[in-house]
C-alpha cells in the first residue's frame, strides 16, 4: 500500500484490460477483475448524511467498505453534530489519528474526514472538496453548472438561454471559460463566478470553441475557423496577442495542455482518422502521438502529474484510455467519453450513457472502479474538474 501513486499506475496499466462490467447493490461497478485490488476498510458509528458521504467518498477514491472483521483499516466515529473520525490499522490495532471536524455542514466535515483517511493510508491527497463544472441539456437550451465533486451544492453558473457547452476551468480560480451561442454564433466567454463578470473573449466569424487555459494562468488554446477550417490558436488569457499554430484543411479539436504549459496535445483528422497530435505552444511542428494503433481518438486530457493521457474512443460505444505522455500502448479504462483528470492524477470524470440519458461517473483509475455522480439531475455531460 506504500507504492507511489505512478508506481501503482503502471502495475496496472501493464495489464490486459477486459471490459467486463460486475454491478453490486451499492451501485459499485468493477471494470475488471485484473485492475488493482481496493483497500478494505470499515466505517462504524456513521449514520445519514455523513455515513452515505463518507461511503462514497472512499470508494472513489479506492476502498471497499467491508465489515471490520475483514477490514485492513477501520474509521469509527459518531456524527452527532459534530462529526468526529478515528482511523486505525486492524493489523496491528495502531490508530493513525482520531479528529474531531466541528462546524459546517455534515457533508463537508465526512468530506474533511476522507480526504484525511486518504492522506494517511495513500499519502496522496484526497479529493472530497473538488469541484466540477459540467453542462446541462434543459431541452432547447443548455447551460453550465458547477457542484462538489460528487454532484453536491449545485448552481447553474450560466442563464445564456441557448446553448452553453465546454466549460473549462481557470487553474486556481473560482471561473470559466466556455463556448456560448447566446448571441447566434458559437463564441467563447470567461465567467467569474464570483463577480458574475462575464466577458466575450473570441467573437469571430464562424467557429470559436474548446477553451482551454494554461496550467499557469497566462494563456489560452482555442479552437478558429476564423483563417478557414478549424484550427489550433493560442492567446494570452485576456484573448490578445493571437497565434495560430496548426495550418491544416482538416479540423482540430479537443485541445489540452501539459502540466508544464509548453506543449498542447489535441485532436485531428489530418491524417484520415481522427488521432492525437502535440505540439510546442510556442509554435513548431504538429507530431503525432502514438496510441498504439488506437484510432480514432478524440478528447484528450493530460493529467497534473504530467504521466498520462486520457482520451476517447468513438468505435460503436464510446469507449475510454489511457496512454503514456510520450506516447506508446493505450490501455482501456471503462466505455465512456469526455474524460477530466482529478487534481490527484487518479481519477477521472467522464460521461456514460445511462438509462437512456447521459450521465457524470466517477472512475478510479487503477482499480478500475466507477461510481455514477446520481446527485446530478438532468442529462450532463463535458465535465471539467477544478485544478
Amino acid at each position: 500500500m506504500n507504492l507511489s501513486l505512478p508506481t501503482r499506475l503502471a502495475l496496472v496499466l501493464a495489464t490486459t484490460v477486459s471490459l467486463i462490467h460486475a454491478a453490486d447493490d451499492s451501485g459499485v461497478i468493477r471494470i475488471s477483475e485484473r485492475a488493482q485490488k481496493t483497500i478494505p476498510i470499515a466505517l462504524t458509528g456513521f449514520s445519514g448524511e455523513s455515513g452515505q458521504v463518507l461511503r462514497f467518498d472512499l470508494e472513489v477514491a479506492g476502498f471497499d467498505v467491508v465489515p471490520v472483521a475483514s477490514a485492513q483499516y477501520e474509521v469509527a466515529g459518531a456524527n452527532n453534530g459534530n462529526l468526529q473520525g478515528t482511523l486505525t490499522d486492524t493489523g496491528n490495532h495502531h490508530p493513525l489519528f482520531a479528529r474531531a471536524y466541528p462546524g459546517g455542514t455534515p457533508r463537508a466535515q465526512a468530506h474533511m474526514l476522507a480526504d484525511d483517511v486518504v492522506k494517511a493510508v495513500t499519502g496522496q491527497p484526497g479529493i472530497a472538496r473538488t469541484r466540477i463544472a459540467y453542462k446541462i441539456d434543459q431541452g432547447r437550451t443548455k447551460e453550465i453548472y458547477v457542484s462538489d465533486y460528487d454532484g453536491g451544492n449545485p448552481f447553474r453558473a450560466t442563464e445564456d438561454h441557448s446553448i452553453a457547452a465546454s466549460p473549462a476551468w481557470v487553474p486556481g480560480k473560482l471561473k470559466l471559460f466556455y463556448t456560448s451561442y447566446r448571441s447566434g454564433n458559437p463564441d467563447v466567454y470567461s465567467h467569474d463566478l464570483q463577480t458574475g463578470t462575464r466577458t466575450r473573449v473570441f467573437g469571430f466569424n464562424g467557429l470559436n470553441s474548446g477553451a482551454v487555459v494554461s496550467p499557469d494562468g497566462t494563456h489560452v488554446a482555442v479552437i478558429l475557423s476564423k483563417s478557414g477550417s478549424p484550427d489550433l490558436w493560442v492567446a494570452n488569457v485576456d484573448g490578445s496577442g493571437l497565434r495560430q499554430l496548426t495550418h491544416t484543411l482538416e479540423p482540430e479539436s479537443s485541445p489540452c495542455w501539459s502540466p508544464d504549459s509548453r506543449t498542447l496535445c489535441f485532436a485531428s483528422t489530418r491524417d484520415g482518422r481522427a488521432a492525437l497530435f502535440t505540439i510546442p505552444a510556442a509554435g513548431g511542428e504538429m507530431r503525432k502521438l502514438p496510441t498504439g494503433g488506437i484510432l480514432p481518438a478524440t478528447e484528450p486530457d493530460w493529467s497534473p502529474d504530467g504521466k498520462w493521457i486520457a482520451f476517447s474512443r468513438a468505435v460503436g460505444e464510446f469507449t475510454i484510455y489511457v496512454v503514456p505522455a510520450a506516447g506508446g500502448q493505450a490501455e482501456p479504462l471503462t466505455a465512456g467519453e469526455d474524460p477530466s483528470w482529478a487534481p490527484n492524477s487518479r481519477t477521472i470524470v467522464f460521461t456514460r450513457g445511462r438509462d437512456g440519458a447521459r450521465r457524470l461517473s466517477l472512475l478510479d483509475v487503477p482499480t478500475r472502479r466507477v461510481k455514477d455522480v446520481n446527485r446530478i439531475s438532468g442529462s450532463s455531460s463535458q465535465p471539467s474538474w477544478a485544478r
